[in-house]
């Protein structure tokens, strides 16, 4: 990544130490044990970089032992954000699952101590080949990165998760294997990517970097270099493997609730570049303060320190604390780790002087251009002795000269305008404030590569004087309420748009036919959220069609906070059949000053998370090709992720989600159709019991049409589903979404009633074409369609169809579900079909 010379990086940028953002947490209080762990960690300067592909690629046994136990500084870099996958908990996909696992992974992070970091890879789904990733991601993007991360964050070693050659399975392990061990490599090299020298960085070459022995899928990596890290800690309570379990089941949207393992774990690894290791994979590394020129007198009044600590006044180690932070500000040496140390010693000093301090807000955003009410806290909780100077905001500032008494409340406030250009974007996640490339994300600030999360929109400064040093303490400001079921909360505080502005129908039908007649859309909705009150507002909505705008509606209009607007715009006004998209802004004329506003702005709230926002622009895809429907009523099963049933909606079909109690004999007979949704078999137990009535329905005439499911068992009970047995495999997969479609039963009624299925319904597919297909089946299935991904034969298990009764059962491991609201014409001609299966006599 190339950037201008004038974006040269601020103070403190080198040496920032968390990428595990803490905001929207309570401020973190510690107790005795976890500041004793605080004082041996002090002691110890060794650093180790984990790296794999995606969000659940990580370690999670191993992770907690290298930062809880060895007490090294320790980063999980992941190439991607996980967008690519599916979702257990909601409705999300694409960037928007990508935000909710990154914040899984920072409540990982919060549990087992160490860091986290990212690229700029976007996970486009599943990839078969190390090639085919490194071609869909911008390669040179991706390692530069990753050194860029590695010089930065100056580990001892790096691990990586997987192998760079087939044995890793998914192309994006394979790719992640071959690009760490290059990045190794290129880091260590000033003459690759010298740009980020001209930023500040220097070259850094690590001891060496080892693969972790992994099992995926029926490959096996293990080697030599064996260690058990399943080690238990009395100070917290609990071994690698309970926090692992925990950490790993954080990752709630991927279903991957883990148990607090206990016992031994053992871990190996193989050195693949560098100096070799026989015995520990720190082997020849000094980790403590020796490793730095006057660090040895530093490490004997540190273990001195721990020797004297009292659990019960950990006030009392604040003087000697205070000379080793003096001693440490006065080294020659100026590397990454004085930094490092000098801000943990300062939390260690913080929180012996018993300091708790919080900044939050009333409301949860604040509107551009207005003013932000900050209060300050502070409570002194023991008998250290400590003064509060002055509290600051950016532009606000108040001297206290406090001296503060144990389990006194001091309360504050200050007031900060929320100004251009500082602000903006302050609330959008920066990887998503340019446009995307369909393997990368576009980074604007170098500064900002690796991180795993914006900053705080504010930032709260404390100058407490413990002694005769003043700290700096700095909290971010979050909104904080009292809820009556959770109690005490905080959520981010934010930047709101005054106007939040959607679309719909997201995808407009203009050509349905049923038995009825033609059915098409005859408007199209602008609706927008006020987050503001005020009267006869000059305002103005376009509409935009590809490269022209057209002022459409030009009048004074009123807002009230809170309230949704809706405005309705017959098609025949402004519809252009050759522009296949539609956009819209609205433009006012608020306090002197012009805002356009053409993004709807998404909150996404799940309890695990801190509550995520972000704005994208709507759009509405408008579909003329004719899309014959038979059949009135679809029963629908739920599945993880679904919005298949809103296609079903523009389609034209009365849709009722269908709980277990619906699922009768009785409650289904009214259906044309029932649908299974994506991995529903594989969410709710329930299914299985009822699959007896499921293919009663079947016998009796109806059609019954099961989505992809991942795996041929619910627990530890064979999966059943659909009348006549078959499975399916996890490595059956058509991952080119371009990939030829044959059609091995052109006569078959799924290809030509009531659409004539033809190669173009496979056009313009997004992500994948098919995925968990069905890979064994009994005779009575047939197989209309075969395709496969380049190099490989032919897979027919895409679609499975088996006539049973009067009704047809149909497997559809077609990713219709991403089809749908990306508005592929052909998927809703294919899921009308299915829908429209005969009835046999």
């Amino acid at each position: 990544m190339r950037f201008p010379l004038k974006h040269i990086l601020l103070l403190g940028f080198l040496f920032s130490i968390s990428h595990t953002v803490l905001f929207s947490q309570p401020p973190v209080t510690y107790s005795s044990s976890d500041i004793y762990l605080q004082l041996k960690k002090l002691n110890v300067l060794g650093s180790v970089l984990y790296v794999a592909a995606h969000p659940d690629d990580e370690n999670n046994g191993f992770l907690p032992y290298l930062a809880k136990e060895r007490l090294y500084r320790t980063g999980y870099l992941s190439l991607t954000r996980g967008d690519g996958g599916q979702n257990l908990i909601g409705s999300e996909q694409g960037v928007e699952l990508g935000l909710i696992r990154t914040q899984e992974l920072l409540a990982a992070r919060r549990i087992d101590g160490s860091e986290q970091f990212f690229t700029s890879a976007y996970e486009f789904g599943f990839s078969k080949s190390a090639a085919e990733a490194l071609t869909i991601w911008n390669k040179d993007q991706v390692l530069a990165d990753m050194v860029f991360v590695i010089r930065k964050f100056q580990p001892d070693i790096l691990i990586a998760r997987f192998p760079g050659d087939a044995r890793a399975g998914h192309g994006h392990h394979w790719a992640s294997g071959l690009l760490a061990n290059e990045a190794f490599l290129a880091a260590a090299d000033k003459t690759k990517f010298p740009e980020q020298l001209k930023l500040g960085l220097q070259p850094w070459k690590a001891k060496r970097i080892l693969l972790n022995g992994f099992n995926f899928g029926n490959n096996n990596v293990s080697g030599p270099l064996r260690m058990d890290v399943g080690g238990y800690d009395p100070l917290i309570g609990k071994s690698s493997g309970d926090l692992g379990g925990e950490a790993r089941s954080m990752h709630k949207s991927q279903g991957e609730g883990r148990p607090r393992r206990k016992g031994e774990i053992i871990e190996n690894f193989v050195v693949t570049g560098g100096d070799t290791a026989t015995t520990d994979i720190m082997e020849g590394i000094v980790t403590d303060w020796t490793r730095i020129e006057g660090g040895t007198e530093i490490k004997a009044r540190i273990n001195n320190i721990i020797k004297q600590y009292n659990f019960e006044h950990p006030e009392y180690s604040v003087d000697s604390l205070i000379e080793v932070y003096k001693t440490i500000q006065g080294i020659s040496y100026r590397g990454m780790w004085r930094q490092l140390k000098l801000n943990e010693l300062q939390d260690i000093i913080v929180n012996c002087s018993g300091i708790f301090a919080e900044a939050t807000t009333r409301e949860e955003f604040v509107l551009q251009g207005d003013t932000a009410s900050v209060g300050f806290f502070v409570n002194k909780r023991n008998n250290g002795k400590a003064s509060l100077e002055s509290v600051w905001l950016s532009t606000d500032s108040k001297t206290v000269d406090q001296l503060l008494k144990t389990n006194q409340n001091y309360s504050y406030e200050l007031k900060e305008p929320i100004r251009e250009p500082a602000v903006v974007n302050a609330t959008q996640p920066y990887w998503l404030q340019l446009p995307q490339t369909p393997g990368n994300f576009n980074i604007s600030q170098p500064f900002l590569v690796g991180k795993a999360w914006n900053d705080p929109l504010l930032t709260a400064v404390f100058n407490i004087k413990i002694n005769d040093i003043t700290f700096s303490v700095r909290r971010p400001v979050q909104y904080k309420y009292i809820d009556p079921v959770k109690g005490e909360v905080y959520q981010p505080f934010i930047l709101m748009p005054h106007l939040s502005l959607s679309l719909s129908p997201h995808v407009a039908l203009l050509n349905v036919k049923n038995e009825k007649g033609k059915r098409s859309v005859d408007s199209i909705y602008v609706r927008y959220k006020s987050n503001f009150t005020q009267q006869n507002v000059p305002s103005t909505l376009y509409l935009l069609q590809d490269s022209a705008r057209t002022a459409f509606e030009k009048q004074p209009r009123s807002y009230e906070k809170g309230k949704q607007y809706t405005i309705a715009l017959p098609l025949k006004q402004f519809y252009n059949p050759s522009q296949e998209y539609l956009e819209a802004a609205m433009r006012i004329y608020l306090g002197g000053q012009t805002y356009v506003y053409s993004k709807y702005f998404r909150s996404i709230e799940y309890d695990h998370i801190p509550n995520i926002h972000y704005s994208a622009k709507d759009h509405i895809k408008f579909i003329n090709e004719e899309i014959k429907t038979v059949g009135k009523k679809v029963g629908y099963i739920n599945g993880a992720g679904d919005m298949v049933p809103d296609a079903l909606k523009e389609l034209g079909f009365d849709v009722k989600m269908l709980e277990e109690a619906d699922v009768t004999d009785a409650g289904l007979a009214s259906f044309n159709a029932v649908i299974i949704g994506i991995r529903a078999p594989n969410i709710y137990d329930w299914l299985s019991d009822k699959q007896d009535i499921l293919n009663n329905y079947v016998k009796n005439g109806g059609n019954l049409i099961a989505q992809y499911v991942k795996s041929n068992t619910v627990g530890t009970k064979r999966l059943k589903l659909g009348p006549y047995p078959f499975s399916i495999s996890a490595g059956s997969r058509v991952t080119d979404e371009n990939a030829t479609v044959n059609f091995l039963l052109p006569e078959h009624p799924v290809l030509n009633y009531p659409n004539k299925i033809t190669d173009k319904d496979f056009d313009g597919w997004i992500q994948e074409r098919s995925t968990y297909q069905v890979d064994q089946a009994d005779p009575h299935y047939e197989m209309p369609l075969s395709m496969n991904d380049k190099g490989e034969k032919p897979a027919n298990g895409s679609l499975a169809i088996a006539r049973y009764g009067k009704g047809n059962f149909a497997y559809v491991s077609l990713v219709l579900f991403r089809q749908l609201p990306a508005g592929v014409p052909g998927a809703y001609r294919l899921l009308s079909n299915l829908i429209a299966l005969p009835k046999n006599k």
